[in-house]
């Protein structure tokens, strides 16, 4: 045992030292407290089209974690990718493997593990595997608290985004850098790609409608990396109190916006497969009504229906059943009527003909849309326009300025073309 932990550290020892003298930093233009640490041509383990993710990236990221406390912001998605096609370690198990000091792992919304229910709370807990405590950012508190940063010098964030406003992983990302900040704990994230990230799409979410499920002024489809994202965050003040965080972002190799990505790991129950991925972000609007989205089916997120929609226009159906992110859904048991998606083509865009048809054909329109509509909307605006008969092309003319706002202001954040 003495011989192996010899040998090990002296390894370690070795891939610090020469990582140190390959390490090259450019700061930010942003801002003093950002460390963006940017690609270099390197024979590397390659995912999807060629595309070398931040945690794979050891050789930038080990020296900053070397005698660090180190906390771990992470779920099913944060791997680490093997030469072998489909094969990969977790982040996790990765870091304890190297010797870093890893202390404690905090779990955003569906848990640690991703099986949790969207909107299940998730409970503090130990890893079985490496005996470490995990801490639910999905429960009792979705921002750290003081004392359970205490004991940490730095945290890593890393989690696979999709790249829509109310996908709650950014939210998440918001609070760590605010905790972070105001305890002057760096952050450092390991860049993810993102699958939507080829457009940009839908209203700006205006402040007082600001939740959990979307807490900025950004549209629906951002069309930015997690690591360009919090750029933005920092940049843009979003902060409490307009505090900012220490940032280093482990920036990826071969990525570019219009690059396709295909997930190897679900990055949450509901969203299987790329077509789920694809689709999400138009479907999920039927959340904020009384449609069904395909939760408690096979292909949530690529189906839409309801027992309320006029079966001679919607002749696809389906009954919703308990399953995994799913333990009860809506219409459990119940035939609804509506459409396939399954097949449909690669958005880029965001589709509202849906939403708007099934508004249309529904049979009480006083009871399609709930109070959560708003929020996943982020604006009142939207409901008004589909109940008052706007077409597609009418509501989307309306979104323009602030599209064009926004992208101008992304661009400072960008760290990929």
């Amino acid at each position: 045992m003495p011989f192996k932990v010899i040998k090990n550290t002296v390894l370690l020892f070795v891939l610090v030292m020469i990582s140190c003298a390959n390490l090259s930093k450019s700061e930010d233009k942003t801002s003093k407290t950002e460390t963006v640490l940017k690609n270099e041509p390197q024979d590397q383990v390659t995912q999807n089209t060629n595309i070398v993710v931040g945690a794979n990236r050891t050789e930038r990221y080990l020296p900053l974690l070397n005698g660090k406390r180190v906390g771990v912001v992470a779920n099913q998605t944060s791997v680490v990718f093997k030469a072998e096609e489909g094969s990969y370690t977790h982040l996790v198990d990765s870091l304890v493997a190297l010797q870093i000091d890893l202390k404690k792992v905090f779990a955003p919304e569906h848990g640690f593990r991703g099986k949790a229910d969207a909107g299940e709370v998730v409970k503090d807990g130990i890893d079985t595997k490496t005996g470490l405590p995990i801490v639910s950012l999905y429960g009792s508190n979705k921002k750290p608290k003081p004392d359970q940063l205490k004991d940490l010098d730095l945290v890593i964030f890393d989690i696979q985004d999709v790249g829509a406003r109310f996908y709650t992983y950014i939210s998440t990302l918001h609070y760590v850098m605010e905790a972070c900040a105001e305890a002057k704990i760096p952050v450092i994230i390991f860049d993810r790609p993102n699958p939507n990230g080829h457009y940009i799409d839908g209203p700006i979410l205006e402040i007082e409608n600001q939740s959990f499920v979307g807490m900025h002024p950004i549209p629906i489809v951002h069309g930015m990396t997690i690591g360009e994202y919090a750029k933005m965050i920092n940049g843009e003040k979003w902060l409490k109190n307009a505090v900012t965080c220490e940032l280093t972002v482990i920036s990826m190799e071969h990525y570019n916006h219009n690059k396709t990505y295909s997930l190897p790991i679900k990055p949450s129950p509901n969203l299987p497969n790329d077509q789920a991925i694809n689709l999400y972000p138009s479907l999920c609007f039927f959340e904020g009504t009384n449609v069904s989205a395909g939760r408690g089916t096979e292909t949530q997120f690529q189906i839409f229906g309801s027992p309320f929609l006029n079966t001679n226009v919607f002749k696809f159906s389906f009954t919703p059943q308990p399953n995994e992110g799913a333990k009860y859904p809506k219409y459990q048991n119940e035939l609804c009527h509506g459409s396939d998606l399954t097949k449909y083509k690669t958005l880029n865009t965001l589709n509202l003909s849906w939403l708007i048809d099934a508004y249309q054909n529904t049979s009480d329109k006083a009871k399609f849309f709930n109070n959560f509509f708003v929020k996943l909307s982020g604006t009142k605006t939207l409901q008004k326009q589909i109940e008052s008969g706007l077409s597609e092309t009418e509501i989307k003319a309306t979104w323009q300025t602030g599209l064009k706002k926004f992208k101008k202001t992304r661009a400072q954040y960008l760290i990929y073309e």
